[in-house]
């Protein structure tokens, strides 16, 4: 088997190490660092990274990677599963998206040994994590005061790529470009077959997401030959949508924002989302569908300018 080693420290095949990266110091000199658990099985097989918090209010999958590292099936792993839960340690300690920079982290990638703290930390997460890797799941939530539906950004046009995505079993699978910066651009570039979990919302633990994003991963570890394969075959598996395009349907005034479709639903071109009235009743206006799909991210927040985002809404035509 190929020799592992991470941070100085080599992990055997059958080991199991909990590693930590250094990140930086604190003004107060305290070192921080990053958290790394490596699952090494005794038999050969596929490198999978798994990565939460690389933006810091998003911790949905913190606590998907804690079940998952408890999962019984891992006892039989093939291959080595290296999971992150806390990537930007720093966001997460300050409830913030973002490095205390101002930067964010997921527009950073590849990064530099030379360059800003957010450079920094990209470039120490794709040299000791993503070139050991062969695939990589990266966990996300929607931002602040939105949620998104149980989702997955991938490069449709990767036949090994979607062949996962649809083992992986969520509702809806868009087709996303790789965004400058993002880790799954330079992870790609780099040869790693790269999926991205997006559910729920920031600063919260959604159940729902949270089974949801286990079982895929599950479902993927299965795929790949990490995991044994079931002993009985599920009754009915249901296909997921596959969406070429998404758009936001933003705000046309500012007000009180009131919602009538929920995540999930299905919508048609014209229908009425909602609608923006002022708080005084003087007026209320309609908030209309440009266009037919299925509602996968929507705003939770009342108070709205005019231009904000409202529904996120997947074009399946």
């Amino acid at each position: 088997m190929s020799e592992l080693s991470i941070g100085g420290v080599k992990v055997l095949p059958g080991e199991r190490a909990t590693l930590n990266l250094p990140v930086a110091l604190l003004h107060t000199q305290t070192p921080l660092d990053m958290p790394v658990k490596v699952w090494r099985g005794k038999k050969d097989g596929p490198r999978l990274f798994i990565c939460a918090a690389i933006h810091g209010d998003e911790i949905n999958g913190v606590e998907i990677i804690r079940r998952l590292l408890q999962h019984r099936a891992l006892k039989n792993l093939h291959g080595t599963l290296i999971t992150i839960p806390i990537v930007n340690v720093y966001g997460v300690i300050h409830h913030s998206r973002y490095l205390p920079d101002r930067r964010d982290l997921n527009r950073s990638f590849p990064g530099s040994e030379r360059g800003s703290l957010a450079g920094r930390l990209a470039n120490l997460f794709m040299t000791e994590i993503v070139d050991n890797c062969t695939h990589g799941i990266d966990l996300h939530t929607a931002a602040i005061h939105r949620s998104n539906l149980p989702q997955l950004r991938v490069n449709l046009d990767d036949p090994a790529t979607e062949q996962l995505a649809r083992a992986f079993g969520v509702p809806v699978i868009l087709n996303s470009s790789l965004r400058d910066g993002s880790l799954r651009q330079a992870a790609t570039e780099k040869g790693v077959h790269m999926l991205l979990y997006e559910s729920g919302e920031a600063l919260r633990f959604d159940e729902l997401s949270i089974r949801a994003g286990l079982k895929g991963i599950v479902n993927v570890m299965r795929a790949m030959g990490m995991l044994p394969k079931r002993k009985y075959t599920p009754k009915k598996i249901m296909e997921p949508l596959v969406a070429r395009s998404s758009a936001w349907v933003r705000a046309p005034e500012s007000g009180i924002f009131r919602a009538y479709k929920a995540l999930g639903q299905s919508i048609q071109k014209k229908d009425v989302l909602g609608v923006i009235a002022s708080p005084f009743g003087d007026y209320e206006e309609e908030i209309i569908a440009p266009t037919s799909g299925i509602i996968i991210g929507r705003s939770n927040l009342p108070l709205i300018n005019e231009g904000d985002a409202l529904f996120h809404v997947a074009r399946f035509r």
